[in-house]
């Protein structure tokens, strides 16, 4: 007889049975015997639940029973832990407080409820000394949480730096593969199941944000601060962004971005040039890749799947797993939710965006004319910038007219907010200034 048949089971009631549920529930059958050698016990599903009952019944083929009402897993006694798949921040809040309440363990993917009440609930459970494991709420099947809690726990971290969105990364490789806009790509990706019907938490960085505020809360040992996060998406980016960016040698990623500072942190997401030669811009398609500049490790990729039924499955075993084998251990034993105790936390402001540091790409239109790119880049130099590169392109903004396209050195963002308002003062500059920003990788 195995240990592992010898201890008690770990008793699992799943909420909310949608594509990642499901995912969960399959795979926690078909490998019950790996998953219980590795837990040390079996973990088992005691009930399911969910809004769509035929859809319960077709997945489960009668073999686990149905909970009609979900509230009614968070008191159950015959259940260990909760795994909330419900998403959203409504109902999902309550029924994860009220599991809290009675002394169940938490297992979760919901990264929106997590970016706007994670300091609350996670302040709740430690009063109640209740596990909460998390792993599947950022880029699905890699663990990078775990990574920056345990694996790099050594380390005082420099940065974060991550593509966590799939459906962005995916428009982007279309719109670089293809010369598309971004509305025909957004609308491929709809029909091949990429996007949501409503992409705008996705397209518009939203969700990315969510993603990023947690692991820098993780990387950083602070609160969650994704209230004070810089976000702009991907609605408004140019066909001919990409392009020009690709013959100035870079590729265009929508990145969360964190990165400690002197004065605080840096907290945002945007979308960003990357230089072709670092492995980052390789990234493409649907897949998530995260950066990490640790003190100690130096430089550490991960990379992998970012979602997906399966992928995002497997990050919430893996959280089921660590509880049942910590599940009869003190809750001092266990990992802290963010990776410090709460009396550990640091007070670390949010640097607004004006502050932050970066390279700087700049497009604007302008009249086709001498001495209009001396005056261009009189301005700049006048504003304490330098210049790294800088292409033309004749006709590119119309009869008459040229694109000039530069890419700065590192500066406070300020300043080139500064250099902007001066160049659309200039009687030669005929259009608004596209502005992105850089990120090297040094």
């Amino acid at each position: 007889m195995s240990e592992a048949s010898t201890q008690r089971p770990l008793r699992v009631g799943l909420a909310g049975l949608g594509t990642v549920g499901a995912g969960t529930y399959e795979l926690l059958l078909r490998n019950r015997n790996e998953i219980a050698r590795r837990a040390s016990r079996p973990i088992e599903v005691v009930a399911v639940s969910d809004k769509d009952l035929g859809r319960v019944a077709e997945l489960t083929k009668g073999l686990t029973p149905v909970e009609p009402d979900a509230m009614a897993l968070a008191t159950r006694n015959d259940i260990d832990v909760v795994v909330e798949l419900i998403g959203g921040d409504g109902f999902a809040k309550t029924l994860m407080l009220a599991a809290i309440d009675a002394g169940r363990h938490i297992v979760t993917a919901n990264k929106a409820l997590l970016a706007k009440h994670a300091n609350e609930i996670f302040g709740h459970a430690h009063s109640r000394g209740t596990f909460i494991g998390f792993e599947a709420a950022v880029a699905g099947g890699i663990p990078i949480i775990k990574a920056l809690r345990e694996g790099l726990a050594a380390n005082r971290i420099q940065s974060v730096t991550g593509i966590i969105n799939g459906t962005t990364n995916f428009i982007l490789t279309e719109m670089r593969e293809k010369g598309l806009a971004f509305s025909e790509v957004l609308a491929e990706a709809q029909r091949l199941g990429y996007a949501e019907a409503d992409p705008t938490f996705d397209v518009e960085g939203v969700d990315a944000a969510h993603k990023i505020s947690l692991l820098s809360a993780i990387a950083f040992g602070t609160a969650v601060h994704f209230d004070q996060a810089h976000i702009e998406g991907i609605t408004k980016l140019s066909s001919r962004d990409i392009s020009y960016a690709e013959q100035m040698g870079y590729r265009i990623k929508l990145l969360g971005i964190t990165k400690r500072k002197p004065g605080g942190i840096e907290l945002r997401v945007h979308p960003t040039l990357v230089p072709e030669d670092v492995l980052m811009a390789s990234v493409e398609g649907a897949m998530n890749a995260v950066h990490v500049l640790g003190d100690a490790v130096g430089h550490t990729l991960y990379y992998g799947k970012g979602a997906g039924a399966m992928p995002t499955a497997s990050a919430v075993v893996a959280d089921l797993i660590d509880l049942a084998r910590l599940l009869e251990a003190a809750p001092e034993a266990r990992v802290p939710y963010l990776g410090v105790a709460a009396s550990a936390k640091q007070d670390l402001p949010v640097l607004p965006i004006a502050e932050i540091e970066s390279g700087f790409y700049l497009r604007l239109g302008v009249k086709d004319e001498p001495g209009v790119l001396a005056d261009i880049t009189r301005r700049v130099a006048d504003s304490g910038i330098s210049i790294d590169a800088f292409i033309q392109h004749p006709g590119g903004g119309g009869e008459g007219q040229t694109e000039v396209i530069l890419i700065t050195h590192p500066c406070i963002e300020r300043q080139i907010r500064l250099a902007v308002a001066q160049l659309s003062a200039l009687p030669s500059v005929v259009s608004d200034c596209t502005v992105l920003r850089v990120e090297s990788f040094q």
